[in-house]
């Protein structure tokens, strides 16, 4: 009777642009052998389901921010549809970015026709407070999390998705993070999209009268912690007057709109950190 090896070795020459190759070839003498090695073990399936189980935390946990991008990115492809991008331009926009502070001020440098570094420049400031929300979310990352998980991760970090993960208890899954951000970014493009396309047939007084909801959001934001914190009251009046002063002022209105929004925050922000530090910092440096 044959012996059932495992594994039978066999060499054999490859020719190769004049070169001799010898490969080292192994045959399973068993083809049912062969299977019970490829088959996925009880372990795999275990983590299979545990994985499907996180994504579906991760959708159920993103609906209401699907919502509310729902809401905030309509009024994003109003504004996008204003300057003459497309549903399609739109969307992209909104797919490959999903910041909507970001997008917004984007938008006035495609407006004025700006420069790529002015581009990049407003991006990085405006977008600053990711690379804190990042840093701190890797914590919550197993040490095994391999790389690629990880820049999966980085797409989807918003203020949202970076709350509701950091509450998670022990380690967080990728594929939880997955599931919250398949939700949240299909509602922040799906409202891009008819947002624009609404933009592209509606009259433009109605359109106008649409584009006030962008600033309704913005007063929503600021109003609550303003009326409970000074420094953000002052910090709020202190760059709503400076950018009156770059809008009206002479020399200083004729600087682009994309630039006066990195100096405008640059110069609050600077002077509110050091006015008023967070307290502890002080102590902590």
């Amino acid at each position: 009777m044959r012996s059932r090896a495992w594994w039978r070795p066999r060499t054999r020459l490859r020719f190769d642009e004049g070169m001799v190759i010898i490969q080292r070839m192994f045959f399973v003498e068993d083809p049912s052998l062969a299977l019970r090695m490829t088959k996925p073990g009880p372990d795999y399936w275990m983590d299979f389901m545990t994985n499907i189980q996180n994504f579906k935390e991760g959708i159920r946990d993103g609906v209401p921010i699907c919502l509310g991008y729902f809401a905030v990115s309509f009024a994003f492809g109003i504004q996008a549809a204003d300057i003459h991008l497309s549903p399609f331009q739109a969307g992209l926009l909104s797919l490959l970015n999903v910041t909507s502070a970001g997008q917004f001020a984007g938008l006035a440098v495609i407006a004025q026709a700006g420069t790529y570094l002015e581009m990049a420049v407003l991006q990085a400031i405006v977008n600053l407070r990711y690379l804190l929300m990042s840093a701190a979310l890797s914590q919550k990352l197993s040490p095994e999390t391999p790389t690629a998980h990880r820049l999966g991760i980085a797409y989807g970090v918003t203020d949202e998705i970076f709350g509701i993960s950091v509450l998670r208890k022990g380690d967080l899954s990728p594929f939880y993070s997955y599931g919250a951000i398949f939700i949240s970014v299909f509602g922040w493009v799906a409202g891009t999209v008819l947002g624009a396309s609404a933009g592209a047939i509606l009259p433009q007084r109605l359109i106008s009268a649409l584009g006030i909801a962008l600033y309704g959001m913005f007063i929503a934001i600021i109003i609550p912690p303003a009326r409970e914190d000074r420094t953000v009251l002052a910090t709020v009046i202190g760059g709503m007057a400076l950018s009156t002063v770059f809008t009206y002022a002479p020399f200083v209105k004729d600087i682009s709109g994309g630039m006066r929004i990195i100096i405008v925050t640059v110069v609050v922000a600077s002077v509110a950190a050091v006015a008023r530090p967070v307290d502890g910092m002080e102590g902590e440096a």
